[in-house]
């Protein structure tokens, strides 16, 4: 009895630390193909279709490269007009532009974006999350909610929509 406490002390160690390496091996192997991604995108000069800067800007962003994302990203929206893309292309752009506004605290220009992506794709439901978070920002929490309903009528399981809804509808 006196040796199985120590025992399961140290097999619950070494089943905790066997977890903490997976979550850092998982991490370190994500950056590492984000950093070779933007490596790879960076080094293939000016001439990008809108595929290619599109990833490029998603690497920035994931990179927290916010700035760099969004030139990026307008560049292959650009692109995306030239090459008359459809229209799911145009809002997948419009709104990672959005994302990379907000994440620097220019929600007006954020909401623009979020705008021409649902424009683009009405049934958009991350735009739309996105659209109602910028909104919340701006404190229009009315036009916020009704945003939040809208992506729960395409998305009734979406998480982060029903959390962000219950909490302005408590607050008013």
């Amino acid at each position: 009895m006196d040796l199985l406490l120590p025992q399961a002390y140290l097999i619950g160690l070494v089943v905790l630390l066997g977890g903490a390496a997976v979550v850092v091996t998982r991490q370190i192997l994500r950056v590492r193909r984000d950093e070779s991604t933007l490596a790879r995108l960076e080094g293939q000069g000016m001439e990008r279709d809108a595929a290619t800067l599109y990833e490029l800007g998603s690497v920035q962003l994931r990179k927290r490269l916010y700035g760099q994302a969004v030139d990026t990203l307008k560049r292959a929206l650009k692109q995306v007009d030239a090459e008359q893309s459809p229209g799911e292309a145009r809002a997948l752009i419009a709104n990672a532009i959005g994302f990379g506004l907000a994440a620097q605290g220019n929600y007006k220009s954020a909401i623009r974006h979020y705008e021409s992506a649902l424009r683009a794709k009405p049934d958009y439901p991350v735009a739309l999350n996105n659209f109602a978070y910028a909104l919340e920002k701006q404190q229009k929490f009315e036009e916020a909610c009704q945003a939040y309903r809208q992506s729960l009528a395409l998305e009734p399981t979406n998480k982060t929509a029903q959390r962000r809804l219950k909490r302005l509808e408590r607050s008013q």
